[in-house]
């Protein structure tokens, strides 16, 4: 069956095939691990894929030691290959690729690094490439030859993820040497670094439904009451710590092979004020004091029990500023948290990249990997308010991953659209992230150019124009941007959209041709065509006060049933963080839907000289039942946001883009009207408020004799120069039993006309 003879293998390097014909055979273990079975099936698999030639598997017991052979895995004939080779000291997931005489050495540490080192060996050596979970690039090669190889590696990030939907997928994820715990790998696929429990435990371990009537000292003590009400634990209360304790080895007994587990605040603020905590946080500085005491004093009884689990916290928010005494046992991951940071420059400093937007970050960074042998970090990597839109962070991705290498991270967790299946190039930061994330020292660009060329074929140079242009926009624009941002206008102008546009046009027809291509093509416009639908009337507004041309479409309305099918053909999920698709379906549909009346206020002007914001476009917290949107023949549309007038919430609020500073200044108009039986007092209250400046731009209290009406009426909120991190707000007046219904039906602006 093997051909070529051990001498032909030496003088030409090893011949995997010829001609379509197997050259050589796969060696494994007599027992292989359920991960080394799936190495060895992988790479005859895709061995076939590319050379057509079938090689067979076969036990080292079986095999001489003479013929050409791929030895998977530990086995007798690694060791006589390899006699000095100690896989339990190449590290975490690290991998061995060697040719050894007529023979091609892929191991690994068990359980993974056998399977990545056959990947490690398809991707780098042989050409594979899979850009998804359901596309790739294998090349055709019926005679392959594999050159000398000598690689020895193992990843300095343990835990490893790209929290994207398709990199949730087992094989998809193992090919791209994801490990952490959402990867769906299982045993087959070497497992993941599994939790016992996952973040935010403090209720789940101890939940106030079950303890809180009988130990309310247990829980947050908030402006003299004990509460649990979006609150934390009394973190010096040792019986409570005790309990805790005892409830998180018995999660621990119940998932084997766990490898960390939890122990976390919620996610939310109100950490305990009573008087024992407040002086630890006095002593050491920082809330992250009582926290990390309580962390390692639960971490050292688990040790006793589970020696090699590690325990996890967070250094989030009000706990992120590292304590100034206190110090994690050896058994305590702090995983950091980047929320608050702006993604469009590095968080490293001047050597990576970064400026002064991330220098708080930086310097708790900094802080914690004085103190901690080892860290986790929970990075951001998209917007959640809107995944259907660009984001200017692609060139912080890789400088960020190698400030965090630097300072102690072994453990990464990049959370990207995971709820979707649409958003700014998800296939390539997927991709992108897990190379950087096995490897920081890979050029990113050449990265970044190899995905779009293997991808995209023709369109890749357009394409990376269009990247180019969207991340020197985020740059140029040196604005703050967060991973919640509400929408483009900050950012990104009339001109590098209208530049985008053009580009994506020069996209699409060089793949013309080509069907696959093209829905690759079409699906990554979908964010650059909802900055227009979102944007479309201040846009046109904006390029009629300018003089500018405006390339959005012609068609709003039947744009906006394109956009929802190939969304939908693409499988979106929700369009912001748990939020579903379906509600921005049916507010871009209400936005072009037919058109309302103008008011009196705005009857005989032009386009140009007013907008209507229809209760579509309002921002609706459903949260406890808040507000919806609901029929109402009276309104303009037919339709309103509705609030109940038993709560005093910003329930209905409407973030107002910075395209509205090209109309500068804006009269501001309200259509509301109150459903009520009492017959005076507050009816509901409306304004605006910038939250950049944190304070309110104008407000206005309405009352019963003036709102409770059954038509609408129009409330006027004067003339402002409006812009971006400005929003609209209104509110019920938690008048229970009073007030019955608050309705919203518009918000139209008027500019404001010059004086002659």
């Amino acid at each position: 069956m093997l051909v070529a003879s051990a001498a032909e293998a030496d003088e030409r390097g090893l011949l995997v095939a010829q001609e379509g014909q197997p050259r050589c055979v796969i060696v494994t273990g007599d027992q292989p691990s359920p991960a080394e079975r799936t190495a060895a099936r992988e790479l005859q698999s895709f061995l076939k894929q590319v050379t057509g030639a079938e090689l067979p598997i076969e036990p080292c017991t079986q095999v001489p030691r003479d013929p050409p052979q791929i030895v998977v895995g530990p086995s007798a004939r690694l060791g006589e290959l390899l006699p000095e080779l100690k896989l339990d000291q190449v590290g975490d997931d690290g991998i061995v690729v060697r040719t050894v005489g007529n023979a091609l050495v892929l191991a690994g540490p068990r359980p993974r690094g056998t399977l990545y080192a056959v990947y490690t060996f398809l991707e780098d050596t042989v050409g594979c490439r899979w850009w998804t979970s359901s596309e790739s690039t294998i090349p055709k090669k019926p005679t392959l030859e594999i050159p000398p190889l000598a690689v020895t590696y193992a990843p300095k990030l343990k835990s490893r993820m790209a929290y994207y939907r398709d990199a949730f997928n087992g094989p998809f994820a193992a090919r791209l040497k994801l490990n952490g715990s959402a990867a769906r790998v299982d045993e087959a696929l070497g497992g993941n670094v599994r939790f016992a429990m996952f973040v935010h435990t403090f209720f789940p371990l101890l939940p106030p439904e079950k303890y809180f009537d009988e130990h309310p000292e247990w829980y947050s003590l908030i402006d003299g009451k004990r509460t649990y009400e979006r609150a934390q634990l009394c973190l010096t209360n040792d019986e409570m710590r005790q309990e805790l304790t005892r409830n998180a080895l018995e999660v621990l007994r119940k998932n084997p092979g766990a490898k960390l587990i939890s122990i976390s605040q919620n996610d939310w603020r109100n950490p305990c004020q009573c008087e024992k905590c407040r002086a630890v946080v006095a002593e050491e500085g920082s809330e992250a004091g009582p926290l990390l005491r309580f962390v390692n004093a639960v971490a050292a009884d688990v040790e006793k029990e589970f020696p090699d689990v590690w325990v996890e916290t967070l250094a989030y928010q009000y706990t992120r500023q590292a304590p100034k005494l206190v110090r994690p046992r050896s058994n305590v991951v702090v995983r950091l948290c980047s929320i608050e940071c702006s993604f469009v420059e590095p968080l490293g400093g001047e050597q990576y990249g970064g400026g002064e937007q991330n220098e708080p970050f930086r310097k708790d960074m900094e802080a914690w990997s004085r103190i901690a042998p080892r860290l986790f970090v929970w990075d951001y990597v998209t917007n959640f308010h809107n995944y259907l839109v660009p984001h200017p962070n692609l060139r912080v991705l890789a400088p960020n991953v190698r400030f965090f290498v630097d300072h102690h991270v072994v453990g990464l967790f990049e959370q990207g659209d995971s709820q979707s299946g649409v958003g700014d190039f998800v296939a390539l930061r997927a991709w992108l992230l897990a190379h950087l994330m096995w490897n920081p020292a890979r050029d990113e660009q050449k990265l970044i150019d190899e995905f779009l060329a293997g991808y995209y074929g023709p369109a890749a140079p357009h394409l990376r124009a269009y990247l180019d242009l969207i991340n020197d926009a985020g740059e140029r624009s040196e604005k703050y941007v967060r991973c919640f941002m509400p929408d483009t206008s900050a950012w990104l102008t009339l001109d590098e959209i209208n530049d985008a546009t053009e580009l994506f046009r020069k996209a699409e027809a060089a793949v013309s041709d080509d069907a696959t291509l093209s829905a690759r093509v079409r699906r990554e416009r979908l964010p650059l065509d909802h900055v227009w639908l979102s944007r479309y009337g201040a846009l046109k507004v904006a390029a009629k006060l300018r003089q500018k041309p405006f390339l959005g479409p012609e068609d709003p309305q039947a744009a906006t049933e394109e956009f929802i099918r190939v969304c939908r053909e693409n499988g979106v999920g929700n369009w912001r963080e748990r939020h579903p698709f379906a509600e921005r379906a049916e507010a871009l549909r209400s936005k072009f839907g037919p058109l309302a009346e103008p008011p009196e206020q705005a009857k005989g002007l032009e386009a140009s000289q007013w907008l209507d914001i229809q209760d579509g476009q309002f921002r609706l917290h459903t949260h406890q039942g808040w507000a919806k949107r609901v029929e109402d023949p009276a309104a303009s549309d037919g339709h309103a946001a509705c609030m109940p007038g038993d709560h005093r919430e910003w329930a209905v609020s409407m973030p107002l883009s910075g395209d509205l500073e090209a109309g500068n200044p804006w009269h501001v108009y309200l259509a509301a009207r109150v459903e009520a039986t009492a017959e005076d007092g507050r009816a509901m209250t409306m304004g605006i408020y910038d939250s950049g400046q944190r304070k309110g731009v104008t407000g206005r209290t309405l009352s019963i004799d003036e709102a409770a009406r059954d038509e609408y009426q129009v409330f006027d909120l004067g003339t402002h120069k409006l812009g971006e991190q400005m929003y609209f707000w209104a509110a019920p007046p938690e008048r229970p039993g009073e007030v019955q219904n608050v309705y919203v039906d518009r918000l139209f602006l008027i500019r404001e006309q010059p004086k002659d």
